[in-house]
């Protein structure tokens, strides 16, 4: 077949050739803005009636109020139809995933003197509610279940509810909802989209309102989640999925070029790129692509032809050192590292969802078995967002107490920045607590 393949070289391009380099599809928020207002407005009002009329006219689905939530029947029924082989896959991924999002668990609370008498410290405690987006777009994840509900539950969130669009027939991918139950979590309600963003925010007759939204979806979940911001916190922002291959002249080409295709079969929006400043390692990898994608079903082959002509490619740059600038600037989703000493790079890599380094630790080890998360910011947002984890479904809460002896060591400070901002209130409160604390000393002093 004949595949194009972009090809850059860094060094030469203008500042609007590497603008160009540099983006990747976003959501496209305005051309679906009014829609999804529309849809939100409906579930607000109407509560199930919204829902349930925008889930039959989008997903193409009638339901009934009863219907929303899985029941246990069919939790059972789930059960039956999963293959002992999807179920051992899920077991072991699930205890992987459990195994790293328990090592990020905070201490519950720390404390320290920083003036005598004046103790400071912090809480972690569980959001009160969180509710998992699932998405079933192109496919069936229970591999992002996995990966939203197992750190929610090691948070000890008191309230977990999943939605995920229904299918055709009005059910529940079976390996999806076998995923859930091994990760403790039975809540799960047939609904996606921005109508089910809406539920979650404002709450139904049926869905109980949450306090945050968690998990990957498309423009119109995205918006969706832009408009409800402020009555609930809508999480990470997830867009196309990515991915850069960083390569030294000693990398496996045939990995390289195999690896590249990994994100890119996602859909023609995603974005994978070679970047290495091996002229003859690109070469290889070039030449390898297109029996490689042509070796693949008819709808991912498109997507594969379609980013690596869109925004994908290969990366030249003039040593491996341009090329860590180069991928700390893009920040990528995924970040492959194929060279001889991935752990001496490791510390020069500061903008990625996820590094995973060697040979041997392919992209869909991290998708689906090692343990990390597989939910990661995407758009370049890598720069200051971080992939999901435990945290993702705690907060912390700071607490203060300040002694007799500790009154006399911050009371001043705060009485005089208190008057210099114009806060009459806040000096006469601080300094009457000075007064009564400095009345205590002199009478215990005699």
């Amino acid at each position: 077949m004949t595949l194009q393949v972009n090809r850059y070289h860094l060094e030469s391009l203008s500042g609007a050739e590497r603008r160009v380099l540099m983006q990747r599809v976003r959501a496209d928020y305005r051309s679906v803005e009014a829609d999804v207002r529309a849809i939100v407005g409906d579930v607000r009002e109407r509560g199930d009636a919204g829902l349930l009329a925008q889930t039959a006219r989008l997903d193409g689905v009638t339901l009934s109020p009863a219907a929303l939530k899985v029941t246990d029947e069919e939790f059972e029924a789930a059960e039956a139809a999963v293959s002992p082989a999807v179920r051992d896959a899920l077991v072991s991924a699930i205890a992987n995933i459990r195994h790293h999002h328990e090592a990020q668990l905070p201490a519950s609370s720390w404390m320290q003197e920083v003036r005598p008498g004046v103790l400071v410290g912090e809480r972690w405690t569980p959001i009160t509610s969180v509710g998992l987006y699932v998405p079933r777009g192109k496919g069936s994840f229970p591999s992002v279940m996995t990966m939203l509900c197992a750190p929610a539950v090691i948070a000890a969130v008191p309230e977990v509810a999943v939605c995920t669009p229904p299918g055709p027939d009005g059910s529940v991918d079976a390996a999806s909802l076998v995923a859930a139950a091994l990760c403790g979590v039975r809540t799960i309600y047939k609904m996606g989209g921005a109508q089910a963003i809406a539920a979650f925010a404002y709450g139904t007759e049926s869905v109980r309102r949450v306090e945050k939204i968690v998990g990957p979806g498309n423009e119109y979940v995205s918006t969706a989640k832009r408009l409800v911001y402020g009555e609930v916190d809508p999480g990470l922002p997830a867009g196309p999925s990515e991915s850069v291959v960083l390569c030294d002249g000693a990398a496996d080409p045939e990995i390289a070029a195999r690896e590249l295709l990994v994100e890119a079969e996602h859909g023609s929006n995603s974005a994978a790129l070679l970047v290495t400043h091996s002229v003859a390692l690109a070469d290889a990898v070039e030449k390898l692509l297109p029996d490689l994608v042509d070796a693949l079903p008819e709808q991912r082959r498109e997507y594969c032809t379609a980013v690596l002509s869109g925004y994908g490619g290969i990366v030249l740059t003039t040593d491996l050192a341009a090329s860590v600038r180069f991928v700390n600037e893009y920040a990528p989703e995924h970040l492959r590292v194929l060279v001889t000493n991935p752990f001496e790079l490791l510390p020069k890599l500061d903008n990625a969802g996820e590094v995973l380094l060697g040979e041997n630790t392919s992209i869909p080890f991290g998708n689906f078995a090692v343990g990390v998360n597989a939910i990661l910011p995407t758009g370049g947002t890598a720069r200051s967002q971080s992939c999901v984890g435990t945290i993702d479904f705690m907060k912390r809460s700071s607490f203060a107490y300040v002694s007799d002896e500790g009154v006399a060591e911050v009371g001043p400070t705060a009485v005089t920045l208190a008057t210099y901002e114009g806060f009459p209130a806040h000096a006469a409160a601080a300094q009457f607590v000075v007064d009564r604390a400095a009345a205590r000393t002199r009478a215990a002093e005699g």
